[in-house]
């Protein structure tokens, strides 16, 4: 009997952090570059009731072994690396990647990636992201000077500006970087990510090259996450824990019937 309450608990711990990660992806379903999470599940361990046994010949067949699950608990919390809509915005700063592949931001010493492509020019003609960090190019950072007349950027990451003089010169590339596998990247919170063990860190390239993305001007990656699929996870995540609650006060229930035997 009390396995059954503590597999209820255990399913419950377990939809209440599904219910968490939906709850993230709804918020940030308007937020740029966001990557959906989700979660995934998979059974503790089984108390093995009678053992398997093999069959004897001109005897008896054999038998399979008898197990009790002893409930569910926590598989993965993945981020989920799918393209999100571009949203055109015509702002010549904000930037989408169509394909695959990180903006690359840095803070100092500190380097961050991203797929929003939000950014602004400071005080000193600096391309930065937000929060300040100076977006990366081949060979730095990028800057445009204050006596441009205009600039633009191409879709090969180029960063093209018209000087004083009417003449087209390069401030630079920006850069992409690479990962065999992204979804190995950790969510640091203001739409960047850091590199980790399992994340296949493949280096620095050019937009457009090596297969990774091409640069959007004028737009925007939105969030990937898609309501009406994420509403029907809710529904599901809630019916389940209310299921394992009914667990529980059943169990409850058969317990005080045992315990009303005393009387």
């Amino acid at each position: 009997m009390l396995r059954s309450m503590y597999a209820g608990i255990s399913g419950m711990k377990g939809f209440q952090t599904k219910l968490d990660v939906i709850g993230n992806n709804i918020a940030n379903v308007n937020t740029s570059g966001f990557k959906k999470g989700r979660v995934t599940f998979q059974d503790m361990m089984s108390q093995t009731t009678a053992g398997a046994q093999g069959p004897i010949e001109g005897t008896r067949g054999g038998v399979n072994p008898s197990q009790v699950g002893l409930g569910s608990q926590l598989g993965t919390i993945d981020n989920i690396h799918t393209q999100g809509f571009r949203q055109t915005t015509n702002s010549p700063l904000d930037f989408a990647l169509e394909g695959d592949g990180m903006f690359v931001v840095q803070n100092g010493d500190q380097t961050f990636y991203t797929r929003a492509g939000n950014f602004y020019l400071d005080s000193e003609g600096a391309i930065v992201n937000p929060q300040g960090y100076y977006l990366q190019g081949m060979d730095g950072n990028i800057s445009i000077p204050d006596t441009a007349q205009s600039f633009s950027v191409q879709s090969n990451g180029i960063v093209s500006y018209i000087d004083e003089e009417g003449d087209p010169q390069e401030a630079g590339q920006i850069a992409i970087a690479s990962f065999s596998n992204a979804a190995g990247l950790e969510k640091s919170g203001s739409n960047l990510f850091l590199n980790s063990e399992n994340a296949g860190y493949n280096g620095i390239v050019a937009p457009e090259t090596e297969g990774t993305a091409s640069i959007v001007s004028g737009s925007l990656e939105m969030s990937n996450v898609d309501l009406s699929e994420e509403f029907t996870e809710m529904i599901t995540a809630q019916r389940g824990f209310q299921a394992n609650t009914r667990i529980i006060t059943t169990s409850d229930e058969i317990l005080q019937e045992l315990v009303n035997l005393k009387r």
